[in-house]
C-alpha cells in the first residue's frame, strides 16, 4: 500500500548511511507481491515509469497545483507561497492535506493512474484525474506522489542503490542484477527476475535501447595519461545529438540519449543504415555536416520536427559518426574490450557517406592530447573523449574509463540579472544564474549557468542575491545587476532567445569577479568579435 511505501521512503530519507538505505529498501521489497514489487522498484528510482519506457505523464507544476487546489480547496497562491517557502512543491503541499486518508491507495492502483495520465491528452482531463487521486491521499501520499510525478524524489537513492537493494532482497549477486538491468532497462522487471532466479535470461535485444555510456570531465591531460595509459584512444567529441542505431537486417530505428525513438526526424540516416553489413546496435553522434562539421545550431533546426521537410533536409544535412558497437550480428559485444569492439565496428561499416567511423587516435603523452584537441577543434568539434583501450561498455554509467577533455574557447565577464532556485540538494539556494553583457547603457542577457561554484560560494551568493532582489516570479529572483561572474564557454552561436542575439554553448562559471564592477563587464562588441573569429576558424 502507498502508506507503507511512504513510511519506508521517509526512513530512507532520514538516514545518510548508504548501507542502511539499502537494508531498509531490501527489507521492504522482499515482502511485496509481484505486482507491487514491479511498481515499487520503479517508484523508488523517483519516476512513474521505467527508464526505457518512452511514456511521460505530461504533468508539471501547474497541473499539480491545479489538481491540489481542486482537491483541497486551497488557493493556488497559497500553494505557491508554501512551495517557495519549502523550496519544493511536494513538501509545500503537505500542510493542505489531511494527516490520514480515508482509504489507502495500492501501488498497483497508483501505477494505473500514472498510466492513465500518460494516455490522457487534455490538460483539464489530467487535472481531473490527478485531483481524484489527491482526494484519496494523506499528507505523505501527496508529498511522494508529487515528487515522483515531478521527478524530484530526493531521498538519497540512485539506480545503483536500488539495484543493490534488489540484489540484497532476493539473495542475488549485485553484478548479475546490474547486468540484467543493463539489458532490460526496467528495474521493476529486473526485480521480478531476481526474485524468480532468472536474471541470466536477460539479454540484449534490438529495438530496446540501452543507456548510453558516459564520460567524466577531466581538464588535466597529464592526469588523463596517468589514469588511462598511453594505449588510450582519443575520439573527437562531437557537438551533435547522441544516438543509437538499431538495425535487424531490414528495419531501422534510431534512439536519442533519453531513449526516445527519433527515426522520423532523420530519414536519411534510416535509409543509410540499411547498407550496414549485418544486424547491429551502434552508438554514435548525429552531426550537422556538409563538406565538414557544421555548428550545432544547424542540427538544432531538426529538433522537435517529427517529419522534416525536404527543404529542412537540405538546409540541415546530417551524418552519423559511429564510435562504438553494442551488438553485432547475433552477439552482444558491449562486454568486450574497446579495441575489439572497434574492430567489429569497422567490419559493419560500409562505404555509405551518411554513416562513417569517428576520428580516433592513440595518444602518446599529455602534449599529444593537446595536439589532438587542437585538431578536433579545427574540424569543428568540441574536444576529445579519451577512452581506455580495454574499457568495457557500461550503459548509463559515468566512470573513469572514458574521460572528456575540453577547453574553453574564451571567457567573458558578465553580470547576474536573475537567479533561480536549483534542484536536488540545491533546491533551497539560488544556484542558477542568468547573466548579461553590456551594449552602451543596456544589459543584454546572453546565457544561464549553474556549474563552477562551490556549495559555500553558492550559499554566500544566495544571501547577496536575496538582498539584491527587485522582484520575484515563482522561483526566479530578478536582481539588481551588481555581481560579476567570469563565464567560460565552448562556442558562441546566434540565438533569438536572448536579447543579445547570441547564446554561449556550455557556459560554466570560471570565477567570481568581486574585483570588477558592472560597468567593466564584457561588451556585445567583444562577443561579436569572438563569434566572427570562431566563424573564420570554422
Amino acid at each position: 500500500m502507498l502508506s507503507v511505501f511512504t513510511a519506508v521512503a521517509r526512513e530512507i530519507a532520514a538516514t545518510t548511511k548508504r548501507n542502511e538505505k539499502e537494508r531498509l529498501l531490501a527489507a521492504y521489497l522482499s515482502g511485496l507481491d509481484d505486482a507491487s514489487l514491479e511498481r515499487a522498484a520503479v517508484f523508488f528510482t523517483g519516476a512513474p515509469f521505467p527508464g526505457r519506457d518512452e511514456r511521460v505523464t505530461g504533468v508539471g507544476w501547474s497541473i499539480v497545483a491545479e489538481a491540489a487546489s481542486e482537491a483541497t480547496g486551497a488557493s493556488k497562491d497559497a500553494l505557491g507561497e508554501q512551495t517557495l517557502s519549502e523550496g519544493d512543491l511536494g513538501d509545500g503541499l503537505v500542510r493542505f492535506f489531511p494527516e490520514e486518508a480515508e482509504r489507502d491507495v495500492s501501488l498497483v492502483e497508483l501505477g494505473e493512474i500514472f498510466d492513465d495520465l500518460a494516455a490522457t491528452t487534455g490538460t483539464l482531463d489530467k487535472i481531473a484525474t490527478l485531483a481524484g487521486l489527491f482526494r484519496r491521499l494523506d499528507r505523505e501520499g501527496a508529498r511522494f506522489v508529487t515528487k515522483i510525478l515531478l521527478n524530484e524524489f530526493r531521498i538519497g537513492l540512485q539506480i545503483g542503490l536500488v539495484e543493490s537493494a534488489v540484489a540484497k532482497a532476493f539473495g542475488r549477486p549485485v553484478g548479475e542484477v546490474r547486468r540484467a538491468q543493463m539489458f532490460v532497462g526496467d528495474i521493476g522487471t529486473t526485480a521480478l527476475l531476481a526474485r524468480s532466479g532468472t536474471l541470466g535470461e536477460a539479454s540484449i535485444r534490438l529495438f530496446h535501447p540501452l543507456g548510453f555510456m558516459l564520460a567524466q570531465p577531466e581538464e588535466d591531460p597529464g592526469k588523463i595519461v596517468d589514469l588511462l595509459g598511453s594505449e588510450a584512444l582519443a575520439d573527437d567529441k562531437y557537438d551533435g545529438i547522441r544516438a543509437q542505431i538499431h538495425f535487424d537486417g531490414t528495419e531501422v530505428r534510431i534512439y536519442s540519449r533519453t531513449l526516445d525513438e527519433i527515426s522520423g526526424r532523420f530519414p536519411e540516416i534510416v535509409t543509410a543504415s540499411a547498407e550496414l553489413s549485418a544486424p547491429c546496435i551502434l552508438d554514435g553522434e548525429l552531426v550537422a555536416f556538409r563538406d565538414g562539421i557544421l555548428p550545432f545550431a544547424v542540427i538544432q533546426k531538426r529538433l522537435g520536427r517529427k517529419s522534416p521537410s525536404a527543404r529542412l533536409l537540405e538546409e540541415a544535412p546530417v551524418v552519423f559518426f559511429a564510435f562504438d558497437v553494442l551488438s553485432a550480428g547475433d552477439e552482444a559485444v558491449l562486454e568486450l574490450p574497446l579495441q575489439m569492439r572497434l574492430s567489429r565496428l569497422r567490419e559493419l561499416l560500409t562505404s555509405t557517406s551518411r554513416i562513417r567511423p569517428s576520428t580516433q587516435s592513440q595518444i602518446r603523452d599529455a602534449s599529444h592530447i593537446d595536439e589532438l584537441f587542437d585538431q578536433a577543434r579545427a574540424r569543428g568539434n568540441e574536444g576529445l573523449v579519451i577512452k581506455g583501450a580495454d574499457s568495457l561498455y557500461t550503459p548509463g554509467r559515468r566512470g573513469k574509463a572514458w574521460l572528456k577533455y575540453k577547453k574553453a574557447l574564451a571567457t567573458l565577464d558578465c553580470v547576474i540579472t536573475a537567479a533561480q532556485y536549483g534542484h536536488g540538494k540545491r533546491r533551497n539556494v539560488l544556484s542558477d544564474y542568468t547573466f548579461a553583457v553590456r551594449a552602451d547603457d543596456q544589459l543584454l542577457n546572453i546565457g544561464k549557468a549553474y556549474s563552477g561554484l562551490t556549495d559555500t560560494e553558492i550559499d554566500q551568493l544566495t544571501s547577496r542575491l536575496t538582498e539584491l532582489t527587485i522582484s520575484r516570479h515563482g522561483p526566479v529572483h530578478v536582481v539588481r545587476p551588481e555581481i560579476v561572474l567570469e563565464i567560460a564557454f565552448d562556442r558562441i552561436q546566434e540565438s533569438a532567445r536572448h536579447k543579445s542575439g547570441y547564446a554561449l554553448r556550455f557556459p560554466r562559471i570560471a570565477n567570481l569577479r568581486d574585483d570588477k564592477s558592472p560597468e567593466e563587464i564584457s561588451t556585445l562588441d567583444e562577443v561579436r568579435r569572438i563569434y566572427e573569429g570562431q566563424l573564420r576558424r570554422e
